[in-house]
């Protein structure tokens, strides 16, 4: 067969340990036999990114900005075990906090469901969408490992060298501090996008955060929110029978927990990246949840919502065959090719996409999975098998 050709390459971020494994296996079994690949490669595996000072991730988000679509493997965030484990020169930041502080936009993660994975939560009978903001907060913040007594403040020095100071804490001994930021720019990106998303898809939208607590950080969020909502966007809610609501973080969480789902959740980015992992996690498995990236400036990265999958990765070295479930690395490439194709009016691309996330659900629904969705699924007569038999069932089904 002749391959689906591409005029415009997707920008490629390859990752870490098993999902990095997953990454080439998903390339050349579901991929290469059919496509014309075209990409733009950066390698975001931690080795390489200490061997480039980091430099190499912020090159691939500026790839991003140019060519317009990316998909991502999971990378390492690491910490101090990981900096001794692979002798890093520094504890590099998360990538994807570089990532989306360059890309700026919003996180859009919704389960994806397969009859017979049902949701623990019984109630929920709709996935939910959680709509993370991509930018700052703990993901940019800056850390001072406090050594004895003294005192700690809040400065702000203008332009015209105004200065603001608050002080934080008059500590008595040893501790710690931290300082986060965001931007009144990129609030109102992340609000616009939740809005728009909302509207698109007619679905009811929440907001939740800590604003009872934090009164000038949270509150800003929601006053921005509430302002721009009463501004651009109450009469094209009500035209479409949609609702805005809002409520304290802790309410949500309670609240949620009683609906049937149908809607978009949208949270701050520390927020957003915990109940998107409960959410996930509810609905069947952190490997069945899709995640992407939409920022204001027109470019979309799709992305796998969970980690490296450390613990399969040691066991792949030490020689046993991968049981790992792919789905969701799976469905940020199907993303990407659907987004690509939309964007470049290449059909066959677009189609690509949809019939490979297709093969994927049918090949489960049909019985044949990884063990790990084994154990959640209520179907009769399911089959538990390792990651390259479940890539030929799909590659049957494709």
């Amino acid at each position: 067969m002749s391959k689906i050709q591409m005029s415009v390459p997707i920008v490629e971020m390859d990752g870490d340990e098993m999902t990095r494994i997953l990454w080439q296996m998903i390339k050349d079994e579901l991929i290469l036999p059919y496509v014309d690949l075209k990409t733009e490669y950066y390698d975001l595996g931690l080795k390489h990114r200490n061997e480039t000072d980091d430099e190499v991730t912020k090159e691939s988000a500026l790839a991003t900005l140019k060519y317009g679509v990316a998909v991502k493997c999971a990378t390492i965030t690491p910490n101090a075990a990981r900096v001794k484990e692979y002798n890093l020169k520094e504890m590099w930041k998360s990538p994807n906090g570089t990532i989306r502080s360059i890309l700026d936009g919003t996180v859009f993660r919704a389960p994806i469901v397969v009859k017979g994975i049902d949701p623990v939560v019984s109630c929920w009978k709709k996935p939910i969408t959680l709509a993370r903001h991509a930018y700052g907060d703990v993901y940019k913040n800056v850390e001072i490992k406090v050594p004895g007594a003294g005192k700690a403040e809040l400065v702000f020095t203008a332009e015209d060298g105004t200065v603001t100071k608050e002080v934080i804490h008059e500590f008595k001994g040893p501790g710690i501090i931290q300082g986060i930021h965001n931007t009144t720019a990129s609030i109102e990106s992340f609000a616009h996008a939740c809005f728009d998303y909302a509207l698109e898809t007619k679905q009811d939208l929440w907001f939740a955060t800590k604003d009872t607590i934090s009164k000038k950080y949270d509150h800003t969020f929601k006053d921005i929110f509430a302002d721009l909502y009463e501004q651009e966007y109450k009469e094209r809610f009500e035209k479409a029978g949609i609702e805005y609501f809002y409520t304290l973080i802790d309410d949500a969480v309670a609240r949620v927990m009683k609906t049937e789902g149908g809607f978009i959740w949208a949270c701050k980015n520390y927020d957003g990246d915990v109940m998107s992992d409960m959410v996930s996690s509810a609905f069947g498995s952190l490997s069945m949840m899709t995640s992407v990236l939409v920022s204001p400036k027109g470019v979309f990265e799709y992305e796998a919502a969970h980690g490296t999958v450390q613990k399969h990765y040691y066991r792949y070295l030490e020689g046993e065959e991968p049981k790992t479930n792919p789905v969701a690395t799976i469905f940020a490439w199907s993303g990407a090719f659907k987004k690509r194709g939309e964007l470049d009016g290449n059909k066959e691309l677009t189609a690509f996409g949809e019939r490979l996330e297709k093969a994927v659900i049918d090949t489960i629904e049909s019985g044949i999975m990884t063990p790990d969705l084994t154990r959640i699924c209520s179907n009769k007569d399911v089959k538990a098998v390792n990651t390259k038999e479940f890539f030929a069932a799909i590659r049957s089904r494709l």
